[in-house]
């Protein structure tokens, strides 16, 4: 068995002086879930989001249904 690694990136609008958080989506198929990580801190904690949740949580924010937030 094979383990894949994350392949971590970051959003193209993250320009902004480094508060930003970084994804791994490459392993949302392979083990259901989505890395997320501080980029200021790739060594430090990382969050696994269920694949499913993550998915929900972008269609809101591409909706732009969490611009009140």
């Amino acid at each position: 068995m094979t383990t894949e690694s994350p392949r971590w990136f970051k959003s193209s609008y993250s320009e902004n002086g480094g508060a930003c958080v970084e994804v791994a989506a490459n392993l949302a198929a392979s083990n259901g879930v989505v890395p997320v990580r501080d980029s200021k801190t790739p060594a430090g904690p990382v969050l696994e989001i269920p694949s499913g949740a993550f998915s929900a949580f972008m269609r809101c924010v591409k909706s732009g249904a969490l611009d009140a937030v």
